[in-house]
C-alpha cells in the first residue's frame, strides 16, 4: 500500500495545468470564434448554467510575435518556473486552493461588469506577486544577457496592472482582484506557519548552480535543496546540539515514504556537478542521514578523534 502524503507534499499538480493549456491549445487554434463562444467568461452564460466558463476563461494563449505557438511556449515557461516553485513551497493541497481562489475572485470581480474574459495572464499576475516574495533575488537572464530579479518584474508588473485599474479596464479589475485574494490567502497561511515558514534566501550568486537564462529558476526545486544542505552544514559547523537536531527534524518532516535512496551514505553529495542529489525525492531522508553521521562524529571527544 502507498504511503499516505502530507498536505506540504508536492505531487507535481501543476502538470495538470500545463497539460489543460496545451489541450485547449489545440483547440484554439482548430476554431478560435467557436473556442471563445463556448469557454470565455461571460456572466449571462454563467447564470444561465454554463458554469465551466468560471475556470475555462484563462486556457487561451495570446500571441508572441504574431505566433500563438511562440505565446503558448512562453505561457507554459513561465507557469512551470513560477507554478512549480510555488507548489514546492507551499504543498499540493494549498496550492490547488491558491489556484481555485485566484481563479474564482478574477471570475468574481469580473460579474460585475459585461466585458467577457479570455486570456491566460490571470493565474500569471497570481503566481509572480507570490513567486517574488519567496524569491526576491532569484534572476531571469532578459535576451540572454540582462539579469533582473523577479522583485523588479513583479514590481513592473504590479503598475501595469494599476494602471488597468485605474483606467477601470475589466481584465485588469479582474486580473486585480484574482490576486490581491490569492496573495492575501498566501500570506494567511504562512503567518500562521500552515505550509512552511517563509524565510529569505541568499541571492544565486552565492549558490553553485550553472548560471543561464532561465535554469536557476527551473531547477527551483534543486536550489531550494542547495538552501537546505548549505543551512544543515553551517549548523553542524556550530555545533550547537539544540540547532542540529531543529533541523534534523525538520528535514525528516519533509521525508517521502516509498521513495529509493542510494544505499551508501557517501554517495550524498549534493554539491556535485551532477546535481543529482539534489532533484531526487529521497533528498530529505538523505539528510537526516547525513545530520545524523555528522551529529555523532561531531559527539567525539576531541583526545579520541585523532
Amino acid at each position: 500500500m502507498s504511503p499516505i502524503r502530507s498536505s506540504r507534499e508536492n505531487l507535481h499538480s501543476i502538470y495538470v495545468l500545463l497539460f489543460l493549456n496545451i489541450a485547449f491549445f489545440f483547440l484554439q487554434i482548430q476554431d478560435l470564434e467557436r473556442y471563445q463562444a463556448i469557454f470565455q467568461f461571460e456572466r449571462g452564460a454563467v447564470f444561465s448554467g454554463q458554469l465551466w466558463r468560471l475556470f475555462t476563461y484563462q486556457f487561451v494563449q495570446g500571441s508572441f510575435l504574431g505566433s500563438p505557438a511562440l505565446g503558448l511556449f512562453f505561457s507554459l515557461m513561465v507557469l512551470y518556473i513560477m507554478g512549480s516553485a510555488v507548489e514546492e513551497e507551499l504543498g499540493t493541497l494549498h496550492f490547488a486552493a491558491f489556484f481555485l481562489i485566484s481563479t474564482l475572485a478574477s471570475a468574481a470581480v469580473a460579474l460585475t461588469f459585461t466585458a467577457p474574459l479570455l486570456s491566460s495572464l490571470f493565474l500569471s499576475y497570481s503566481l509572480l506577486f507570490v513567486f517574488a516574495r519567496l524569491n526576491p533575488d532569484q534572476t531571469f537572464y532578459v535576451f540572454l544577457v540582462l539579469p533582473i530579479k523577479v522583485r523588479w518584474i513583479a514590481y513592473f508588473a504590479l503598475g501595469i496592472l494599476l494602471l488597468g485599474v485605474l483606467v477601470r479596464s475589466p481584465p485588469s479589475l479582474a486580473a486585480a482582484g484574482g490576486a490581491a485574494a490569492s496573495f492575501i490567502y498566501f500570506s494567511l497561511i504562512t503567518r500562521t506557519g500552515l505550509p512552511l515558514r517563509l524565510r529569505r534566501r541568499p541571492p544565486l550568486a552565492q549558490s553553485p548552480l550553472p548560471q543561464g537564462p532561465l535554469t536557476p529558476v527551473i531547477d527551483a526545486g534543486g536550489e531550494k535543496n542547495l538552501v537546505r544542505f548549505r543551512q544543515i552544514k553551517e549548523t553542524l559547523a556550530g555545533g550547537v546540539p539544540s540547532e542540529i537536531e531543529s533541523i534534523k527534524q525538520a528535514q525528516a518532516a519533509q521525508i517521502v515514504r516509498g521513495v529509493n535512496i542510494c544505499p551508501s551514505p557517501a554517495d550524498f553529495k549534493p554539491e556535485n556537478e551532477d546535481r543529482y542529489c539534489i532533484r531526487c525525492e529521497g533528498f530529505a531522508e538523505c539528510s537526516v542521514r547525513y545530520i545524523t553521521i555528522h551529529e555523532r562524529r561531531s559527539d567525539v571527544p576531541q583526545s579520541q578523534a585523532g
